[in-house]
C-alpha cells in the first residue's frame, strides 16, 4: 500500500495542473528535482550502492580467518571381537591479531592395538597452550592482510561507487538537457506558425480590398507550410526526447513517464550551477585529494603496499614455536610445570629467489601506479581548467547571442512597421523573421551546449552526493 501510495501521488504531480501548494508549480519538472529522483530511485544508482554491500561482505569474509574454532578428530576400529583403537583428539583455536593461536584439547586413546606415544590416562588428556609465530606470519600474514585489504576495499567501493553513480546523472541530465531544447525549439516553431497563419489571414484580406497583389499570398502561405512542417518535425523531436528522458524517470521500481502537459525549467541558467556545484567558488583545481579517482588509485596504492609488507615478511624464516600444559582433567586444579608438550618448526630456503622476486614484482606494482597517479592529477586539473574555460566562453557567446536575438526582433518590429505604411513586402518580412527564428535556435542550442557543458565538468569532478 505505501508504494501504491506513492505511485499515486507522484502521477498526481505530473498529471493535473492544480494542487494543494499555491507555491509549487506541478506543471514543470525542475532539473534539480529530477536529478533528486535519479540519485534516489534510478535502478542503476542503486545498482552502484551495491558496491559497498559486496565490500562489506569481503570484509566479513576476511574476518572470518580471526573466528575461533572447533576441531574433532575420532577414529575407532573394531575386528573379530577385538577393539584395536579407540582415539578421540578435539581442540578448540582461537586465531589472535599477531601470529599468536591460543588452543586447548581434549584427547583420549583406548583399544589394545595403538602407537604408544598417544597414550592417554583412562580419564583422558587434557590441555592449554599456545602456538607463536617468531618469523613469518609475526607482524603480518595473509589473515592480517586480508582484513586490511577488505577494509581498504570499502574505501575503493565508496570511490567507486561515486564513479558509476556520475555517469547515470550525467546521462540523465543529458537526457533532461535535450528535451528541454526540443521543448523550447517545438515552442518557438508553434509562436512562428501562429504569427505566419495571422500574416496569411491579413495578407488576403488585402488582396481582397485590393491593397495587395495576389502573389504575396503564395509567398504568406509558402511560409506557413515551411512553419507547419517545422512545427511537426519540432513535436516529433519532442516526442522522442520525452522517451528517452523516461528513461531516468524512476518511483521505487516502477518507471514513470512523463505527462504532456509537463514543462520543463525554463530559469534552469539562474540555478544551474548551484545544483551542479561547478561555479569557479565551488571547484579547487589544486586540491584533488577527495577526487573519487585520486582516491581509487590511493587505496589501490595501500592495497599494493600491504601486499609488499606481506612479500617482504616472506624473507624471513619460519619460526613457530609451541608450549601445551597437559594434565588428566581432575589434576588441572594443581600446576606441574613438567608436564607439557613443547614443539618449534623452523625452515628458510637457502636462496630466497622466489620471496625475493616476489617482493621485486609488488614494488614495481607500487611505483607503476605512483606514476598513474601523477599522471591522472595532471589530466583531471587540465580537464577542469579546460571545461572552465569552455563554460567562460559559452558565457560570452551567450551574451552575444541575446544581443543578436534582440537586434533581429528589432528589425522585423520595424519592418512590420514599413509593411503596415506599405513601404515593405511580405518577402521582407519573412527574410527578417527567417533570420530571427535562426538566431532564435542558435540561441537555444547555445543555452544547451552551457548546460552540457556544466553537466560535463560535474561529471569530471565526480561529486554525486
Amino acid at each position: 500500500m505505501r508504494h501504491i501510495a506513492k505511485m499515486l501521488s507522484f502521477l498526481f504531480f505530473f498529471g493535473f495542473s492544480t494542487g494543494f501548494s499555491q507555491d509549487f508549480n506541478k506543471e514543470e519538472l525542475s532539473y534539480s528535482e529530477f536529478l533528486g529522483y535519479v540519485k534516489k530511485y534510478h535502478p542503476l544508482v542503486k545498482q552502484a550502492n551495491l558496491e559497498i554491500t559486496n565490500a562489506q561482505a569481503k570484509l566479513m569474509v576476511a574476518r572470518g580467518g580471526f573466528d575461533p574454532k572447533i576441531e574433532v578428530d575420532y577414529n575407532k576400529k573394531e575386528f573379530k571381537g577385538t577393539e584395536y583403537y579407540s582415539l578421540l583428539n578435539s581442540s578448540f583455536k582461537i586465531p589472535t591479531w599477531y601470529g599468536i593461536e591460543i588452543k586447548a584439547g581434549f584427547d583420549e586413546t583406548d583399544g589394545q592395538y595403538y602407537n604408544p606415544q598417544n597414550r592417554t590416562p583412562d580419564a583422558g588428556l587434557t590441555s592449554l597452550g599456545i602456538n607463536v609465530a617468531l618469523g613469518q606470519g609475526m607482524f603480518i600474514n595473509q589473515r592480517m592482510a586480508d582484513v586490511r585489504e577488505g577494509k581498504l576495499q570499502l574505501q575503493l567501493s565508496d570511490a567507486q561507487r561515486k564513479l558509476k553513480a556520475i555517469e547515470v546523472l550525467y546521462k540523465a541530465s543529458e537526457a533532461y538537457f535535450e528535451w528541454r531544447k526540443s521543448y523550447n525549439e517545438a515552442e518557438l516553431y508553434k509562436s512562428y506558425l501562429g504569427f505566419a497563419s495571422a500574416r496569411f489571414a491579413g495578407v488576403k484580406k488585402l488582396i481582397e480590398l485590393g491593397d495587395s497583389p495576389a502573389i504575396d499570398s503564395v509567398e504568406a502561405r509558402i511560409t506557413v507550410r515551411n512553419r507547419q512542417l517545422n512545427v511537426e518535425n519540432g513535436n516529433l523531436k519532442l516526442a522522442k526526447a520525452k522517451l528517452y528522458l523516461s528513461n531516468y524517470l524512476w518511483i521505487e521500481n516502477v518507471p514513470v513517464e512523463l505527462d504532456d502537459m509537463v514543462k520543463p525549467e525554463q530559469n534552469l541558467i539562474l540555478t544551474l550551477e548551484e545544483t551542479l556545484r561547478t561555479s569557479d567558488m565551488m571547484v579547487n583545481v589544486e586540491t584533488l585529494d577527495s577526487h573519487p579517482k585520486i582516491q581509487a588509485l590511493d587505496t589501490k596504492m595501500s592495497i599494493l603496499e600491504v601486499n609488499r609488507q606481506l612479500k617482504a615478511n616472506s624473507l624471513l624464516p619460519k619460526l613457530n614455536v609451541g608450549y601445551n600444559y597437559i594434565s588428566e582433567p581432575t589434576y588441572f586444579d594443581s600446576f606441574n610445570a613438567d608436564d607439557y608438550k613443547f614443539n618449534v618448526d623452523f625452515s628458510i630456503p637457502i636462496f630466497l629467489r622466489k620471496e625475493r622476486g616476489s617482493l621485486k614484482m609488488a614494488k614495481i606494482k607500487i611505483q607503476d601506479l605512483k606514476f598513474d597517479i601523477d599522471q591522472q592529477r595532471l589530466e583531471l586539473k587540465n580537464k577542469i581548467k579546460a571545461q572552465q574555460t569552455e563554460i567562460a566562453s559559452l558565457k560570452r557567446q551567450k551574451s552575444v547571442i541575446d544581443n543578436l536575438v534582440n537586434d533581429y526582433m528589432t528589425m522585423l518590429s520595424s519592418e512590420e512597421k514599413l509593411f503596415s505604411f506599405g513601404e515593405s513586402s511580405i518577402f521582407l518580412i519573412n527574410s527578417r523573421e527567417n533570420n530571427l527564428v535562426s538566431a532564435r535556435l542558435s540561441q537555444i542550442s547555445i543555452e544547451n551546449q552551457f548546460y552540457l557543458s556544466n553537466a560535463e565538468l560535474y561529471k569530471i569532478l565526480a561529486n554525486p552526493d
